[in-house]
């Protein structure tokens, strides 16, 4: 299964100016968290992101945040929380009265977000990536998780991260391989833009 731009909604978690400096190889996952996200605004695909505790570890990158519809801030570990209403926002309640319309031709209340598929990056891969990324697969969400663009302070912690999400049912994924995907064509208007970010 490939991904589709009109399916997916990026999520960023805890890119933040005072964790940066400490993630093992922190600025190529932080340069490919930005070519996620400018390719998302290219694509109109919905871009999120999340703070831990921003009065302790500082706000989002400023390059990444100027490409975000919103970011949330939270202290649980976990931000599936705080995002799910923003990834599903509630159904608008129906029009009418149960009298207005025989209920055969009444239309029920979608139960599926717009936009299923949900691709992750951030820090720390081990704590809060990983665990937003489980409470989200809970949650029936399709996940996928870009693995050069999340990073933990130590390979090893961020591998054991991509050990567990992967036989938890999340897809692992490389920046270039979003990108392309959501591409599917050399063809495509922003393909050139593209090339230019990732060379």
């Amino acid at each position: 299964m490939l991904l589709q731009a009109d399916d997916c909604q990026l999520v960023l978690v805890d890119f933040q100016a005072r964790l940066m400096p400490a993630i093992h190889d922190g600025a190529a996952v932080l340069a490919n968290a930005r070519r996620l996200a400018q390719m998302a605004r290219w694509l109109q695909v919905p871009v999120w992101a999340t703070e831990q505790v921003p009065a302790k570890l500082g706000t989002t990158d400023e390059a990444l945040a100027a490409l975000c519809e919103r970011i949330v801030a939270k202290t649980a570990f976990s931000g599936a929380a705080e995002l799910q209403p923003l990834l599903a926002p509630p159904a608008p309640p129906q029009r009418g009265n149960a009298r207005s319309l025989p209920r055969h031709l009444q239309k029920p209340a979608s139960a599926e977000p717009e936009r299923g598929t949900l691709v992750l990056a951030g820090c720390e891969a081990h704590v809060c990536l990983l665990q937003t990324a489980l409470d989200l697969l809970d949650q029936d969400w399709d996940v996928w998780v870009v693995t050069d663009a999340c990073g933990s302070r130590t390979e090893r912690n961020r591998d054991a991260a991509y050990d567990r999400l992967a036989s938890a049912g999340g897809e692992l994924v490389s920046t270039e391989m979003v990108g392309f995907e959501w591409l599917g064509d050399a063809g495509h208007p922003r393909f050139k833009d593209w090339q230019g970010l990732i060379r």
